[in-house]
């Protein structure tokens, strides 16, 4: 795949695509509240600064540690969503997560992963979904744009039907239940939300070769926005409690429609890297769950 080095061409490419590619069932608008309402600080508190009474957060990562945040409630589905805004620079080594995860050995995981890069390289967005402890269902895509420039908006949404990650209101990925072909779907393990900004040189970028330079520390990654709508539900729990109810549980919901399918299109052909449905090293017979998802 040929991606054009200047993102002015990237962006004209995207406007043009996006002017004929409209959303008919978008999730519905986030609603943007502080930190303190839905995330407390996990580790290195003094590597957090908080704006604007809360509506904004900076993580900071330098040589000495990174840091993190998480939810302070447990959910069994949902629509989640943050604005980011990633380090900027040579970035090599540096990773910026935001996740769902439940908390048992055998756990379930929804991830993005932000892998920084070399100045001047397209940003790297790799997606996972872990069920029963099993992950290794690794998508890569290069962004369309610089996620250092500006703010842009990370969500999931995540329902009995179908777990979608979606880039400014555009799906880049689905993954859907299939558990009447033998394979586990999270729908059981409540999961709190997550993200953080870490240094990774071992594997992040070209598997480890290139390494943090840490004479471009600090390395900030920014937040804002901080929405979560979903089924607030205790660790034990094993259902939720408003199942068909809420906007997200709804049918429109449990697949994409025409349009969101085009959009979908459209980043696996222009967009992917690396998708682990089409890699016959890892994976000699192609794994039940990519054909349901049409992924290959």
């Amino acid at each position: 795949m040929t991606v054009s080095s200047s993102p002015w061409a990237l962006m004209a490419l995207f406007l043009m695509v996006s002017s004929t590619m409209v959303m008919a069932i978008p999730p519905r608008k986030a609603i943007d509240v502080p930190f303190g309402r839905n995330y407390v600080p996990t580790w290195a508190f003094d590597h957090q600064k908080q704006f604007n009474g809360g509506s904004e957060l900076q993580l900071i990562l330098d040589k000495y540690t990174g840091t993190g945040f998480q939810s302070k409630g447990s959910y069994l589905f949902g629509h989640f969503s943050m604005h980011i805004k990633l380090p900027a620079g040579d970035t090599a080594g540096v990773v910026t997560a935001f996740y769902l995860s439940s908390t048992n050995n055998e756990h379930d995981e929804i991830d993005f992963e932000f892998l920084g890069n070399r100045t001047g390289q397209p940003a790297i967005l790799q997606t996972n979904v872990f069920t029963g402890g099993k992950g290794n269902r690794e998508q890569r895509i290069y962004l369309w744009f610089d996620p250092s420039k500006a703010y842009h908006t990370y969500s999931i949404l995540w329902n009995m039907y179908q777990i979608v990650f979606f880039v400014d209101n555009i799906p880049i990925r689905t993954f859907k239940n299939a558990k009447d072909l033998g394979v586990r779907f999270p729908f059981n393990q409540p999961m709190k939300l997550y993200s953080s900004l870490w240094n990774a040189d071992d594997w992040a970028t070209r598997g480890g070769l290139e390494k943090t330079n840490w004479a471009n520390a600090p390395f900030v990654a920014s937040y804002k926005g901080f929405h979560i709508d979903g089924c607030q539900a205790s660790v034990e729990a094993k259902y939720c409690a408003t199942q068909g109810r809420m906007w997200w549980d709804q049918k429109e919901f449990r697949d994409l429609d025409a349009e969101q399918w085009r959009r979908l299109k459209w980043v696996r052909m222009k967009w992917t890297i690396y998708n682990y449905c089409t890699d016959r090293t890892r994976f000699p017979v192609m794994p039940a769950e990519c054909k349901r998802d049409r992924d290959a």
